[in-house]
């Protein structure tokens, strides 16, 4: 079932990619011939691809709720998850900002990311963004607008090559970029 649920997030990644938040989730899983608890849709606190709203990350009690760790794809998270070195909770983008291909901030869930910062609790944001020149971009920007409410700002430590990916990310580089991680 692993290689099912992988095969599914990315075929849900790449219609988000396309088609944003114009997708009916319902339509594509019935299409897919996906009913019942095997339904995949969007965590409506973090937008990771999960079976059960909200995902059981966002549910975990025994996880740090006052750090937030943005990622660009629901496919970055499990690499970070292995490395057992980050216990909080998650925020996927769905993308990055590109000027090149027309994307900018408004077709992400950046509005959402804000939205989980009013409530004050959480204490540090950190941008795990690929190191590459629309992940920088990207985490440039957040950095401008999440920096006036008073919230630490870090980025990943540079374990990872620039123009590398987090979903091919060896265990031990992705470790030591978490541990190192550093104010942005």
């Amino acid at each position: 079932a692993t290689g099912s649920l992988r095969d599914a997030e990315n075929i849900l990644q790449r219609l988000l990619t396309c088609y944003g938040n114009q997708i009916d989730f319902s339509q594509v899983q019935t299409a897919l011939g996906l009913t019942g608890d095997s339904r995949v849709r969007l965590c409506s606190v973090c937008f990771n691809i999960t079976d059960c709203d909200p995902c059981l990350i966002c549910q975990g009690k025994e996880r740090d709720h006052s750090k937030i760790c943005v990622v660009e794809r629901p496919s970055d998270i499990p690499p970070l998850e292995q490395t057992g070195k980050y216990n909080g909770v998650y925020h996927v983008l769905h993308g990055t900002i590109s000027p090149a291909q027309g994307i900018g901030s408004e077709q992400l869930k950046v509005k959402e990311l804000l939205l989980r910062l009013q409530d004050g609790l959480v204490t540090e944001v950190i941008l795990a963004t690929n190191p590459n020149l629309e992940g920088e971009a990207t985490a440039m920007y957040l950095r401008q607008i999440i920096q006036p409410l008073n919230i630490c700002v870090s980025r990943l430590a540079r374990g990872l090559p620039f123009g590398a990916d987090l979903e091919y990310a060896d265990d031990m580089t992705l470790r030591q970029a978490i541990e190192g991680r550093q104010e942005f």
